[in-house]
């Protein structure tokens, strides 16, 4: 049969293929969003078998299995590897044009030269005992994975109260790919549970080694952590929210608010509001000190189904697109910023495409000739990083914005196999560009198209990020 996965997969015409194999293939990549573990980075880690490193924890997977019919058992409970590893071969053929289709034919070519083989009942068996057998071997220990995709620099997603030990063992050890980590302080803004609040803020004490009795000394702590991140090479800050907060508020109110929540109360709709969009402004004005860049996701509604998310936790699979209204709030956060000369670098994502527009427009905004394109429109994101949501986002880039600026692609991934989705992204772009070359509708010379794609697969985050990318 012919290869799922050949060297001309998603490239439908001339002019794209040049693009593709003469400028995107041999790009390095910088993974500047991810939520690999550096542990097992730092570790070496390696895999006993395919389900441990292409399922455990991927809720994109998990999701299919569910509406497949499967049972919980052979996706999160205690049923064995092979189980879960034969129910997802069974559900496999029945996500045809669900990008997971493409994806899981394109990481089982990628990593393990399986590609004239349909994954299925029949021969799961094969592939399983395959694969599993190279994970086991050196060649397959986790950095040398990361290694096989060329990747050069990779920022993981860490908490303010984190320690970063795999992270300095890394740097200890002299791995030539950067894994640094960024700032994600979304615990810091969760306060909607005093108990789970003030459990946190504890870490949060001890990690940062401040007493932490007022809002003032709340903000001292989070600075040093933010100082403490930066001395081991972080330049990324990372927020998931459904929108943007910008109530109107005083240093009064919110170290009141700050006060009641530590003495164990809850707080009110109005309180919460108010105490997230004082914080949000504090650390953005960090980031903007620094130099950082401010990564903002927004739209997703989390554990949705209550019932499931306490079972299992969060991140399982059970989160969907929301529809808040992100425009006003947004353009009130970014010129609050803005005026008082506090707006770093920012990058905008979105998880509901009716936003596409939304957040491409908001970004000419507060251009403000520092830089190239210190605002971003970021890569499609979560439910959208497939080939019409990746089609969608370039389009809406490119019709309000400069396409050739743009910073590129990110994992989002917590598997060590989803570097593929880099190669997904960058076949996307070049067939975009070849196609409009081929419609008499770009005039550029090849060469000068090709520069682009290589600035927008990597050279524009290096220069975007302020970090020097391995040779």
């Amino acid at each position: 049969m012919t290869a799922m996965i050949h060297d001309d997969f998603l490239l439908r015409n001339e002019t794209a293929r040049r693009l593709y194999h003469g400028y995107a293939e041999e790009m390095g990549i910088f993974d500047y969003h991810c939520h690999i573990p550096p542990r097992d980075i730092a570790e070496d880690r390696r895999f006993d078998n395919l389900t441990q490193i292409w399922l455990a924890g991927d809720h994109y997977k998990w999701r299919a299995m569910r509406a497949n019919g499967v049972n919980e058992r052979f996706i999160t409970g205690n049923a064995s590897d092979w189980e879960k590893f034969l129910a997802w071969a069974e559900t496999l053929p029945r996500t045809v044009r669900n990008p997971l289709y493409q994806w899981s034919y394109l990481e089982l070519d990628r990593y393990f030269g399986v590609r004239d083989t349909l994954l299925n009942e029949a021969t799961a068996k094969t592939v399983y005992e395959r694969c599993s057998e190279m994970l086991r071997t050196e060649a397959f220990a986790v950095r040398n994975l990361i290694r096989r995709m060329n990747v050069k620099v990779l920022c993981t997603t860490d908490d303010p109260a984190d320690d970063l030990q795999y992270h300095r063992k890394l740097r200890e050890d002299g791995f030539e790919v950067k894994v640094l980590p960024a700032f994600r302080p979304d615990r810091a803004m969760a306060v909607e549970s005093a108990e789970s609040f003030n459990t946190w803020v504890l870490r949060l004490e001890k990690a940062a080694e401040v007493e932490i009795w007022n809002y003032h000394t709340y903000l001292e702590a989070l600075r040093k952590r933010h100082d403490f991140f930066h001395e081991a090479g972080c330049r990324i800050s990372d927020h998931g929210l459904e929108t943007a907060y910008v109530e109107d508020y005083t240093d009064g109110e919110v170290g009141g608010i700050f006060e009641k929540i530590r003495s164990g109360t809850g707080l009110d709709e109005g309180e919460i509001r108010k105490f997230k969009s004082a914080l949000m402004f504090e650390l953005a004005a960090m980031d903007a000190e620094k130099g950082w860049a401010h990564q903002l996701h927004f739209g997703a509604l989390r554990n949705v189904n209550t019932r499931m998310a306490a079972k299992l936790g969060p991140d399982t699979g059970y989160d969907s697109m929301g529809d808040c209204a992100i425009a006003a709030p947004l353009a009130k956060f970014l010129n609050r910023l803005d005026a008082a000369d506090r707006l770093p670098k920012v990058i905008l994502f979105n998880v509901n495409p009716k936003d596409n527009e939304v957040l491409a427009t908001m970004t000419g905004n507060f251009q403000d000739g520092s830089m190239a394109a210190k605002m971003q429109f970021g890569p499609a994101w979560w439910f959208l990083d497939q080939k019409e949501g990746m089609t969608a986002q370039l389009n809406a880039l490119s019709n309000v914005g400069l396409l050739s600026r743009f910073v590129g692609m990110v994992t989002d991934s917590r598997s060590f196999l989803s570097y593929p989705r880099h190669e997904y992204f960058r076949r996307l772009l070049c067939n975009l560009l070849g196609t409009d070359v081929e419609g008499g509708e770009i005039f550029e010379e090849v060469d000068t198209l090709g520069r682009i794609v290589q600035d927008i697969c990597f050279h524009n985050a290096v220069r975007y990020f302020g970090i020097d990318a391995p040779k």
